[in-house]
């Protein structure tokens, strides 16, 4: 039978032979949800998530009858899909695949049936890992003690009352609830008391005992088996649709922070409300400045810095530019000619019988010639003959 409950801790659970997420679907879910799974003992525990220390559901398999493959149509071709047949009800998982589908068949099948099958595809370790489940839930049943704690974990709706006290808890806290769990004569079972109104308060009290092999019975006509005293509860509020109300004397707590206060000047005290910032915040941390690495390429300065010594400095060039002797610079007023390259002039032969007053009038072009006959060292004898009467003729004319 499936049941929820609030809380519930891991801890306090049988031993565990195999756990992994399952989507689960039954009759009453109308979407599969992905839970995580954990096969305790003979019950199969639902978490929200792997770290979760309280389930949110539970399947108990005393009423197991058989757990086959579901070949139903899917969309998923890859969808390991598993269907659990109970006494009541018949519920759908889905595995993350075929091998995990394969395991989840075998450890159930082993503890319901305490004997390992022989129809499935496993390993030979998978097979021995079966085989010590069987021998340690042979083991737990042999146990005399119940693998619950009651007072471990017990209903929001438990008090420790005598049966005058909870009848009188329930007269004064009517409005909370009707129905409360609280120990039996003795300490060695449980009692719920419940009140009802018709025509003035009815109050009736249930027999709770303690199974030895695990788990509760209500004392009734037809005793009723719960596996913990929240199933208890939830039965209850079931059979008598809703009717009976768990009380919970959950207590007022302040939701802000205040205190009084005196004023210094009339002595009046008020309430204040502490102001409550945000939470303080860790300093950062501290960076390590980073030192840029200057590439040749991209330097460039804006802004040289100055020195001390930089008067000094001035001043020393200063002396040493007044012992400089300034050059003559050229006068930018002045035209420029425009330099021709040279023109060869013809040489002048004198006589060696001329004057010398004639000579001294023609020493200039005769020293021309001369430089240039000897520039023209390569030129044939017989031209230069002819050159010279040319020159001598013309000599002659001039005259």
């Amino acid at each position: 039978m499936m049941a929820s409950r609030a809380t519930r801790q891991k801890n306090q659970l049988p031993p565990c032979y195999f756990e992994g997420f399952l989507e689960k679907r039954s009759f009453k879910d109308k979407t599969s949800r992905k839970l995580w799974t954990c096969l305790c003992g003979n019950t199969l525990f639902f978490f929200n998530d792997k770290k979760d220390a309280d389930y949110v559901e539970k399947l108990d398999l005393t009423e197991f009858i058989s757990i086959t493959d579901d070949n139903s149509p899917d969309r998923s071709l890859d969808a390991a899909r598993i269907n659990l047949q109970m006494k009541d009800e018949n519920i759908k998982f889905t595995a993350p695949s075929a091998e995990a589908r394969e395991l989840w068949k075998g450890f159930i099948h082993s503890v319901t049936e305490l004997s390992v099958p022989s129809s499935l595809n496993l390993l030979p370790g998978q097979v021995h890992m079966l085989k010590e489940a069987v021998e340690n839930e042979k083991e737990r049943m042999r146990s005399s003690s119940p693998y619950i704690s009651p007072l471990a974990d017990m209903p929001a709706c438990y008090h420790n009352v005598s049966r005058l006290e909870a009848e009188l808890l329930l007269e004064r806290e009517a409005k909370r609830g009707n129905m409360l769990l609280r120990p039996g004569k003795g300490g060695n079972y449980f009692s719920i008391t419940t009140r009802e109104d018709l025509n003035g308060s009815v109050f009736r009290h249930y027999r709770v005992n303690r199974k030895h092999d695990g788990g509760f019975v209500i004392l009734v006509d037809n005793p009723i088996h719960c596996i913990t005293l929240h199933h208890v509860i939830n039965i209850l509020v079931e059979k008598t649709e809703g009717a009976l109300i768990p009380l919970n004397l959950e207590e007022h707590y302040d939701r802000h922070i205040s205190f009084i206060r005196a004023d210094n000047e009339n002595g009046e005290k008020s309430v204040q409300k502490a102001v409550t910032g945000l939470p303080p915040v860790a300093p950062p941390k501290p960076v390590v400045p980073r030192i840029p690495i200057i590439e040749s390429t991209s330097v460039s300065f804006e802004e040289e810095p100055t020195y001390m010594n930089e008067s000094l400095e001035e001043e020393e060039t200063k002396t040493e530019d007044s012992l400089v002797v300034p050059l003559p610079q050229p006068n930018k007023n002045t035209r420029r000619k425009a330099m021709m390259p040279p023109t060869p002039t013809p040489r002048k032969l004198i006589a060696s019988t001329a004057t010398s007053s004639s000579g001294s009038s023609t020493s200039s072009p005769d020293l021309r010639a001369r430089t240039r006959s000897e520039n023209l060292g390569q030129i044939p004898r017989a031209t230069l003959s002819e050159l010279k009467l040319k020159f001598e003729q013309k000599a002659r004319n001039n005259e």
